[in-house]
């Protein structure tokens, strides 16, 4: 009770929201400079409107939703396949930097998706994030071609228990890098949904910074689930 009559607010719920927003907020920003150094060498030119350009929109009725899986500490992707991009990749976890920002895959590995292992496995409840490499200074990588994917689009995660999760391309979405919200760009759709974000960086060069003018981001959600067979015996 204060000397005024009013009663003082309980220090740990502020301290313990705040500590959450700080968090959130440090993740977001660490994604944007982990974009910065995603890609090197000859990624595709990709126009963009403004602050960021619909790529596409799913044709007529979308895929109805699948459920969320449980939740579990030890399941984590190990298989990604895009068979409209003829990808099929090894992931592996990747978490973040001193500065915040999540750790690309190296170099050394062009063909190998990082996924976020602070955040959630694909096909558990909100957004699980991949990203990958568009090229190297010698060829492309992974995620070359990515924002060619169409909605519609069949995305599979084949996680370490064995099952496989499958989502339908929802979007793809071009966004300024100048102008980029990261909230909007990486956080869920739809809350209590199942999604996974592809991201990788592409567009022109800055020859000053280095940087490269956009990022893609393909958004898809759970649409189906295949649990791991049986072992016989």
């Amino acid at each position: 009770m204060r000397a005024d009559g009013s009663r003082a607010k309980p220090l740990g719920t502020g301290h313990g929201q705040l500590l959450t927003g700080v968090a959130w907020a440090v993740l977001l920003l660490g994604l944007w400079v982990w974009g910065r150094d995603l890609t090197d060498g000859v990624a595709a030119q990709l126009p963009t409107t403004g602050d960021v350009a619909a790529v596409g929109r799913p044709p007529g009725a979308p895929a109805h939703a699948h459920a969320p899986l449980a939740a579990s500490t030890t399941v984590r992707p190990t298989l990604l396949t895009i068979g409209a991009l003829g990808v099929r990749a090894d992931v592996v976890a990747r978490g973040r930097a001193t500065n915040g920002a999540v750790t690309p895959p190296p170099r050394t590995a062009p063909g190998v998706v990082g996924w976020y292992a602070e955040g959630p496995p694909p096909g558990g409840k909100g957004a699980a994030l991949l990203v990958g490499r568009v090229a190297t200074p010698s060829d492309r990588a992974v995620f070359y071609g990515l924002s060619s994917i169409k909605p519609g689009n069949r995305v599979e995660v084949q996680r370490s228990d064995g099952s496989t999760a499958q989502f339908t391309v929802e979007d793809v979405k071009l966004y300024d890098r100048a102008h980029l919200d990261a909230r909007r760009a990486y956080g869920a759709h739809e809350r209590g949904r199942s999604e996974l974000r592809l991201i990788a960086t592409g567009g022109t060069v800055d020859p000053a910074s280095g940087d490269r003018s956009t990022n893609v981001v393909v958004s898809a959600y759970l649409t189906g689930f295949t649990p791991a067979s049986p072992v016989a015996g």
